[in-house]
């Protein structure tokens, strides 16, 4: 995408990244690709085309063959261990299907992790569970919520300490029809508001749809989609954005 404003310094850039497993097998091939502060991307494609992949060496789970990843201006292959671990810690946010909400803790306590490792006051946490549609339940544990109710904690986890960058992967592909219509809605919201960009990866369609941009992840590269509409206006019907990451497979 290109910056309307050639001043701003994008969320996030890719520029050549390359990436191989095995016997040579080709995942990401040369792939450029920028986004830009508060823009939400929908990243769709076949099962094993490499959407995992890209997620996980833009979070530096998994290291590139080729290429750079650039986060909110900082190439973090060319940081060392340490610098590229605060980056991380403080640039990035991340919502996930399976929730990864600590079950010892209390929601206020989960929400509030980021702000601790950032060394920033905890009293936000609060405030963003109440963002999300939890006032009040600071004190709860997450044994006594919804599925829904989790990933709305997990998306205040993710957006506490304001990061430049969410990163999604299937984040409804757990949730009932009617619930991950509300949650999407909700997530893309918060995200606008707290000004984070966001990179979401789904099988669906319709939680797509949510999204300012949809790109097609294959031969190794990103596409403009065909044939899919993005957002212009309130959240879609998203009846089979709670589709399991496995039944879409």
């Amino acid at each position: 995408m290109l910056l309307r404003d050639e001043g701003v310094v994008p969320a996030l850039e890719c520029r050549g990244l390359g990436k191989a497993y095995g016997a040579g097998r080709i995942v990401l091939a040369h792939l450029d690709f920028t986004l830009a502060p508060g823009e939400f991307v929908a990243i769709m494609g076949d099962s094993g085309v490499g959407k995992s992949t890209l997620l996980n060496l833009i979070a530096g789970l998994d290291s590139a063959d080729s290429g750079d990843v650039i986060i909110d201006g900082s190439a973090v292959s060319r940081l060392d261990d340490n610098a590229a671990t605060r980056l991380r810690r403080q640039k990035l946010g991340f919502v996930f299907q399976a929730f990864h909400v600590l079950p010892h803790l209390t929601l206020a306590q989960n929400v509030a992790l980021p702000l601790l490792l950032n060394e920033l006051p905890t009293a936000g946490a609060l405030d963003m569970l109440a963002a999300v549609g939890l006032s009040g339940r600071g004190d709860d544990f997450p044994r006594q919520l919804s599925g829904g109710e989790l990933q709305r904690v997990a998306i205040a986890r993710a957006l506490v300490h304001r990061p430049k960058l969410i990163l999604a992967d299937e984040p409804t592909g757990n949730l009932d029809p009617d619930t991950a219509h509300e949650v999407l809605g909700l997530f893309r919201t918060q995200s606008k508001a707290t000004g984070a960009a966001t990179i979401m990866v789904t099988h669906s369609e319709a939680a797509a749809a949510v999204a300012d941009r949809i790109l097609i992840l294959s031969d190794g590269g990103l596409h403009a989609s065909s044939g899919r509409t993005a957002f212009s206006g309130s959240p879609p019907d998203a009846r089979s954005a709670a589709r399991s990451a496995d039944d879409a497979r």
